[in-house]
């Protein structure tokens, strides 16, 4: 059993035994400078700038207003898991591209849960989630991770499917010749991809002609949009298409130009191996007599090898026995070492993570009890995240990408893929050529050949994290950089009193860092700095961190119009849903009284205190809503985006540095310190600095200057806030930290209890990011309740083994 597991984690030893191959059977063909700096450029890449990537399971597809987001985000770097990521950003955008709601996540073991709470007063429509690790923030933003979901006005009996009220009108059709290029004379495999104007495939026909009007080729599209056909270009002719919709549209598209020069790569993936060959687009042309190839798969190399044109080496296979599952780029150079051709081929295998669903006790009576084993057969250590939904009221994404599509596929590629996960799904050969296809119809560029040839590599502007880092400047007399002074810290953790002790030393710059810090919420740091002259005063400047403002990344995934539902289950589902929110606002009021209750002593509430310690006159009390930011650590950027969505009525839309207010037809006044003033001066208000936020509903006359559209009055903090003796001469900094996690609802209806009286319309039934494994039976054991109605159950199991393997199984129950 050992020797097994070692075999299996030693799956990525793949590369050392080919690569030597390649080396001992080209190096007699082909001078050494180049090859050796081609490979030599890829290992250093590799191992300086390792790909990271980030996956989340989600427990749904889409979402009412009022619903909770909940997700396991898996972490891998070159193929195996990131056990060494320990933070991760979970951000959700709305459709101008503006983050609303951002995570800070302690991560651990490769994964991370979280979850993101949507308010019932969530505008509908389409949203985008974007998880990323800080490292991920060094690269190319479109290989971070996006997810369109829809989330519902759960209110709305009517709501719209998406799609199928917006019918396509126009499409579009490029063409993709293999390796890059049409080259005169060569048979050449040219791919084909049909959208409309939604970005959704389309099938088209057509055929294909040259300059003269005569047919060439036929255009047939296979699966989703794509097909392809062969094309041998001739020298003086042009090629155009004309390709028809099914709605009758039709186009004609003028195809790429061929080239004379040149050398073109053919690819055909045999399943066990893949055959290569170049073919020079002319054979007299010494220039492309010494060709090689180089064949990698997550910056690694798998495979070399010399071709000489004039002696018939121009072709060869790839053995793919200890290869695993994943994209393999292939790419052609010339002597000089030009990148000339490139093809990509997936590798596509039966090595993936088993996980089996085993001996089910399903009952289906209101609120009865079930039972399920998670079974892997294997010794391997793994990270597992389950979820159980209604499975007659929340359908399936028909738009589906899941843990194996995404890791394996999407998030290697550029071009929005259709429906990835039908391509692991469907074992048929069409599956197999269709997969061939978008190989060659969607672009592939985590880096660049000549860059990083003549070492242009990227600038790293996010170390790779460990915990939080608290950093800063000290400086003496003004600007001058405090050397060799120490910043003396007392950190106090308020969510469960704790406090510890540390100190920095200071550099030449006077910049000082405290890292690995590890805390939820928020930590009040007080400070205080000292050099040796004790007559200098010393001033301490800390920086801010790229999760406390904004980060401006444009989205490369674009919204497209949603897939359509079924309007009757959808229908139904927002029925469930805005019940629910009906029973957990129950549940938070505290409407369930069992006996009566004599109070005999007020007890004087948090927001009372803290509007007692700012607020006076009209200002004090009033008609409204309370935020106590001393108590929380914000992550909103200002003022009008943490106010968004929390208060019923009042509607900020627009940019949040000039949005434009309304509530009940008016516009609200805004105080700072119960002073009037104006948007700007909120605006640029930094968050932290803010001890408290009051909302007055309309009207309010508390005021100079009127209030018939209410009032937000902003307080800023005090100072000398603090009185413990202990932190008395230190000045507080508040630190924000990880997103504390909501624990998931899921009753024991074997106990009596009070919320057991409300109604049970809970959608997802069980939620559970960290399955623990038994080490000896290799199983685990899930249990939970079914709620007032569900009559099928909708099981997902999704994860990650140590060996870098991904798994898994769905099933209806």
């Amino acid at each position: 059993m050992e020797s097994s597991r070692v075999k299996k984690l030693s799956r990525l030893k793949w590369i050392l035994p080919v690569i030597l191959l390649g080396a001992l059977t080209s190096a007699a063909y082909l001078p050494t400078e180049w090859p050796e700096k081609v490979t030599a450029a890829l290992d250093l890449f590799g191992k300086r700038f390792p790909q990271e990537k980030v996956y989340l399971h989600l427990d749904k597809d889409y979402y009412a207003s009022g619903e909770t987001i909940w997700f396991k985000a898996y972490i891998m770097v070159q193929g195996l898991p990131s056990l060494g990521a320990s933070n991760l950003y979970v951000e959700l955008l709305d459709k101008s591209g503006t983050v609303i709601m951002k995570k800070r996540i302690m991560a651990g073991g490769a994964g991370a849960a979280g979850d993101i709470e949507l308010p019932e007063t969530q505008k509908p429509g389409q949203y985008q989630i974007r998880a990323y690790t800080a490292w991920m923030l060094n690269f190319d933003p479109a290989f971070l991770y996006y997810r369109n979901i829809e989330v519902f006005d759960a209110r709305n009996r009517t709501p719209s499917t998406g799609k199928d009220s917006v019918l396509p009108r126009d499409f579009a059709v490029q063409f993709f010749p293999e390796g890059g290029d049409l080259l005169e004379n060569i048979a050449t495999q040219v791919a084909f991809k049909a959208v409309d104007q939604n970005g959704y495939p389309i099938a088209v026909s057509g055929n294909i002609q040259n300059n003269k009007g005569k047919t060439i080729a036929t255009v047939q599209t296979l699966h989703d949009g794509m097909g392809s056909f062969e094309l041998t270009a001739l020298p003086g002719e042009t090629y155009h298409a004309v390709v028809k919709s099914a709605n009758g549209q039709e186009k004609n598209v003028i195809l790429p130009v061929a080239k004379n020069t040149g050398a073109a790569l053919k690819v055909y993936n045999r399943g066990t191996r893949i055959f290569y060959q170049a073919s020079p687009a002319n054979i007299e042309d010494t220039t492309y007599d010494r060709l090689f190839l180089v064949a990698q798969m997550q910056q690694q190399l798998v495979y070399r090898a010399s071709l000489k044109v004039s002696d018939g080496r121009i072709s060869g296979f790839i053995p793919t026995a200890s290869i695993p599952s994943g994209i393999l780029q292939l790419t052609l150079f010339s002597a000089d070492g030009k990148p000339l051709s490139e093809r990509l081929v997936f590798v596509k295998k039966n090595d993936q993570l088993v996980i089996n669903l085993k001996n089910p006790y399903i009952n289906t009576d209101e609120r009865s009890k079930n039972k399920i084993e998670i079974e892997i057969p294997d010794t391997l250590k793994t990270s597992l995240s389950i979820s159980v939904t209604d499975a007659d009221l929340v359908m399936k994404d028909p738009d589906e990408n899941n843990i194996y599509s995404n890791l394996l596929l999407t998030s290697d590629l550029k071009g929005y893929i259709y429906n990835p996960a039908w391509y692991f799904s469907d074992t048929s050969k069409l599956a197999t050529d269709a997969l061939d296809l978008v190989m060659m119809t969607n672009g592939w560029r985590r880096f660049s050949w000549e860059k990083i040839i003549n070492n242009d590599l990227p600038q790293i502007r996010f170390p790779y994290e460990q915990g939080i880092s608290i950093k800063g400047t000290a400086y003496v007399e003004g600007r001058v950089p405090l050397n060799n002074g120490k910043i003396s810290m007392i950190l106090k953790h308020p969510l469960d009193s704790t406090t510890a002790f540390t100190s920095a030393t200071t550099n030449q710059m006077g910049e000082f860092t405290v890292d690995n810090l590890q805390f939820m919420d928020t930590l009040d740091i007080y400070y205080k700095g000292s050099d040796k002259d004790k007559s200098k005063a010393v001033n301490v400047k800390f920086n801010s961190h790229f999760f406390d403002n904004y980060v401006a990344l444009k989205s490369p995934y674009p919204f497209r119009v949603p897939a359509p539902l079924d309007k009757s289950v959808l229908t139904n589902f927002l029925n469930a849903a805005n019940e629910s929110n009906r029973v957990n606002r129950a549940i938070s009021n505290r409407t369930i009284l069992l006996k009566e209750v004599n109070i005999k002593e007020r007890r004087i509430a948090p927001e009372e205190t803290i509007d007692k310690k700012y607020a006076s006159g009209m200002f004090a009390g009033g008609d409204g809503y309370s935020f106590d930011l001393t108590k929380e650590a914000p992550t909103s950027f200002n003022v009008f985006q943490y106010l968004q969505s929390r208060v019923a009525g009042l509607q900020i839309t627009g940019d949040y540095n000039n949005p434009t207010l309304s509530w009940r037809g008016g516009t609200p006044t805004l105080y700072l310190n119960e002073m009037q003033t104006q948007k700007d001066m909120i605006s640029s208000l930094n968050i932290n600095d803010i001890a408290l936020i009051k909302v007055f509903r309309p009207p309010f006359m508390g005021g100079v200057g009127g209030g018939s559209g209410g009032a937000i009055a902003i307080y800023t903090k005090k100072g000398g806030d603090s009185n413990d003796p202990a932190v008395k001469g230190f000045e507080l900094y508040k630190k924000g930290g990880y997103s504390i996690l909501k624990e998931f609802y899921s009753p024991d209806y074997s106990v009596r209890k009070e919320v057991h009286a409300l109604a049970d319309k809970r959608l997802t039934l069980y939620w559970n990011p960290s399955v623990n494994v038994d080490s000896a039976s290799h199983t685990a054991k899930i249990a939970f309740y079914n709620n007032d109605f569900t009559r099928h159950f909708r099981v997902i199991v999704e994860g990650i083994a140590e060996d870098g393997r991904v798994g898994r199984v769905e099933d209806t129950f």
